[in-house]
């Protein structure tokens, strides 16, 4: 199992959103711990592997050494600068991309062994499109490594964290949420912890670009489930990660307790990681 070097990738977080290529740079770190989860899962990475939503691509690039090749495919394109960039860099001969939508996939069926899909469904059109494309593309008994956050995540939804660890999109609703961060990006951006390098909220207002709110999937445990049934998946593991908050704050057995009642437990994740098998 590859290590996560967790101080490198700290600091990559730190100042991944200062260009595509830093960003890209931060998800080449990230790929180790998909990696692992894949491998905890019983998956032998290998083959073909197409990563779905690559954003700068770093993921990608960080996949090809073990893969037969690799294809990183997006709808931004942001791997035109970051991704080619960064597999220049390492040398990476095996690895391409293409620019197209994760819902209308330009791929003949069971071409790929692993899709990796890592948050990008909450940002499609339709979900179960989505895992409808990826199952067809995938050759029976190749995995997919699925990963998102809830909605109501304290440290999801794609919206940055206050100071003071108030949960607005849960007391006000995402939208009058997303448009309080938005003012505070432009205006107050001492009261959000992360810095702008860390936060697309401010680094876009100070070059002058209007946020746009890119959630299209309102993410539940419950309906992630659903969309995985509907969808002929077969689940192979599944990792529910509570944030720190709850960590540090419940004991143990309060915090199993309390995730068994579905809406606290989405309070709760700060991640969902599963690996899927298409039968």
């Amino acid at each position: 199992m590859r290590s996560v070097d967790r101080s490198t990738l700290e600091r990559a977080a730190e100042s991944r959103f200062r260009s595509a290529y830093d960003y890209a740079v931060f998800e080449y770190l990230r790929g180790a711990k998909i990696h692992g989860t894949l491998e905890r899962a019983g998956v032998r990475i290998g083959g073909r592997l197409l990563d779905c939503g690559c954003g700068g691509g770093g993921v990608t690039v960080s996949f090809a050494g073990e893969t037969q090749w690799a294809l990183g495919l997006d709808p931004a394109g942001g791997f035109q600068e970051a991704g080619i960039r960064l597999a220049r860099e390492k040398k990476t001969e095996n690895v391409r991309f293409v620019r197209g939508d994760g819902v209308r996939l330009p791929f003949p069926d069971a071409l790929f062994n692993v899709v990796l899909s890592h948050s990008v469904i909450e940002h499609v059109s339709s979900a179960t499109g989505y895992l409808s494309e990826c199952r067809r593309v995938l050759r029976p008994g190749g995995a997919l490594y699925l990963s998102t956050a809830p909605c109501l995540s304290l440290a999801g939804a794609h919206l940055p964290r206050l100071i003071a660890p108030v949960p607005l999109h849960i007391l006000l609703g995402r939208r009058a949420a997303f448009r309080i961060f938005c003012f505070l990006g432009r205006h107050a951006a001492w009261l959000l912890r992360e810095g702008k390098e860390a936060n697309t909220f401010i680094c876009l207002s100070e070059r002058n670009v209007k946020k746009r709110d890119d959630l299209l999937q309102r993410v539940t445990v419950a309906r992630l489930d659903r969309w995985i049934e509907e969808t002929g998946f077969r689940r192979l593991s599944s990792e529910l990660h509570v944030t720190g908050f709850f960590r540090r704050a419940l004991p143990g057995p309060l915090r199993r307790r309390l995730m068994r009642r579905p809406w606290i437990q989405d309070v709760m994740i700060g991640q969902i990681q599963y690996v899927l098998e298409r039968p």
